[in-house]
């Protein structure tokens, strides 16, 4: 049977094989260390310390061995792009293979926290490196970039679908049935990324042959081929980077953006549990966490629509302030409101990823501005991308610690420390009083709330120093145009 694929759908498809993983990865891989493996604090932190660390280097890592070259040669954007999908082809299943290590106790619970999640994050940087830079390599325009994005929010979305599944499956006490579903995950996403990617790569090969063989563009390639590159060490790669004024603004925002992300995901399962308890089924739980998952991506189709009309930078700038102002409206209602309350557990985590998935439209843009103001032979987009995680992903490990140290000081819940049969993210509120239930349930409270004020002001405020849109944006787009040879 021959599948027909167009480029912009294989490249939207591969968000569906990451996301169908990620997503049960962020909801579950806490918890599962936590309350059935019974890993201790000084190990959790120790883990989450390595993890820091090496979740910080591994993307510039990789970024600059990918790319290391481009700063020093007139390599073409069609090998670029060749070498993109051959890296998604090769580290995507590796990524899948190392998904599944999280959910059977193969070893010590600490030297099993390690592994999994540097084994994991490794393959992880490697697919979301190459397939965000393709976004900068395919096209330069604005428009062609949002539609790339939307292809991606729309298969992200029925990636999503999976926590639907999952949270039905997911039983502390016999895992067998959520391990099986993992395994299906992992065997749908090592054949999605070799059979997608195999096929972009002849697409992508046949457009470029076309369209190389047109005389004009003959002429433009022995032109480029001509000029002569500047050398680029990494000293120098890291002062430009540093001096690359909204590049470093974008940084301090995205550092806080990711924080929130992963904040809202690692402890989501614990908002639902003290917050809403026995008040609402486990029908209705199990929507709202399946709401949170799929509608960042259906509301992205319609943010992207927006970034069309109004510029990317308007949208963002949006979300900052609408986030901050329903964080605001419900900490003056308080936790007493269980409606509002559900909406704003939900909608906090909509807005947020909502957010995220508007990212790589802006880092593109980064990698045009940088492109120019250095006047590079070829654009350095997986490199970019990198640095951007960088000096922002380490907001991914500080969610886990700071969340559970500001739990412990907001409620006394220690959840290293319990015992209780229900899990250690949920409090025994057996042996609670009254008063201290109801305390125990501010305090969770006033985590989900404070924490969205904190990030939302922070955010609006960086951001607002960014002066990569409007005018500034278009000139750099028209400059760009004028020396890429890039086609989609």
């Amino acid at each position: 049977m021959k599948v027909h694929l167009s480029l912009e759908t294989g490249y939207g498809s591969i968000s569906f094989f990451t996301s169908i993983l990620h997503n049960v990865f962020l909801l579950y891989h806490v918890d599962i260390f936590v309350s059935v493996y019974k890993i201790d604090k000084m190990s959790f932190w120790l883990g989450e310390t390595v993890f820091l660390l090496w979740n910080s280097l591994n993307d510039p890592l990789f970024g600059w061995i990918s790319d290391q070259s481009y700063l020093n040669s007139n390599s073409c954007t069609h090998n670029v792009v060749e070498k993109r999908l051959k890296a998604l082809q090769n580290n995507g299943p590796l990524l899948a293979l190392t998904f599944l290590g999280f959910w059977l106790g193969w070893a010590y619970p600490w030297l099993q926290f390690v592994l999994c999640l540097c084994l994991y994050d490794g393959f992880l940087t490697m697919v979301d490196l190459h397939h965000s830079a393709l976004l900068a390599d395919l096209a330069v325009s604005s428009e062609t970039r949002t539609k790339l994005n939307s292809r991606c929010s729309f298969f992200a979305m029925l990636g999503s679908l999976s926590v639907f599944v999952s949270y039905m499956l997911w039983h502390k006490e016999d895992l067998t049935n959520f391990r099986i579903f993992c395994l299906i995950l992992s065997v749908i996403s090592v054949m999605g990324f070799i059979i997608v990617c195999k096929k972009l790569r002849h697409i992508h090969a046949a457009r470029q042959k076309q369209f190389l063989e047109g005389p004009e563009m003959k002429e433009s390639l022995e032109g480029h081929e001509a000029a002569i590159g500047s050398s680029t060490t990494l000293v120098k790669y890291i002062k430009q980077i540093f001096s690359h004024k909204n590049f470093m603004w974008f940084a301090a925002m995205n550092l806080v953006q990711v924080f929130h992300c992963h904040f809202n995901s690692n402890f989501f399962p614990l908002f639902l549990e003290n917050l809403l308890g026995d008040a609402v089924s486990p029908t209705v739980t199990s929507f709202l966490l399946g709401l949170s998952f799929v509608a960042p991506h259906i509301n992205n189709l319609y943010f992207l629509y927006l970034c069309r009309k109004w510029g990317v930078y308007f949208v963002i700038r949006m979300l900052f302030g609408v986030k901050l102002l329903m964080a605001v409206f419900m900490l003056i209602v308080g936790p007493g409101n269980l409606v509002f309350l559900c909406i704003f557990i939900a909608s906090n985590r909509v807005f947020t990823e909502g957010t995220c998935k508007l990212l790589s439209l802006v880092i593109s843009d980064l990698v045009d501005e940088d492109y120019m103001l250095h006047n590079r032979k070829q654009a350095v987009s997986a490199l970019i991308f990198g640095t951007a995680a960088l000096l922002s992903k380490p907001g991914q490990t500080f969610a886990p610690l700071i969340g559970t140290w500001v739990l412990a000081l907001q409620t006394g819940h220690d959840i290293f420390q319990s015992g209780h049969e229900t899990g250690s993210v949920k409090a025994a509120f057996d042996g609670m009083s009254t008063e201290q239930w109801v305390n125990h349930r501010l305090g969770c409270f006033h985590l989900l709330v404070y924490v969205s004020v904190v990030c939302a002001g922070l955010q609006l405020l960086f951001w607002q120093r960014f002066t990569l849109r409007g005018a500034n944006l278009v000139r750099v787009k028209t400059a760009r145009r004028g020396q890429d040879h890039s086609h989609v």
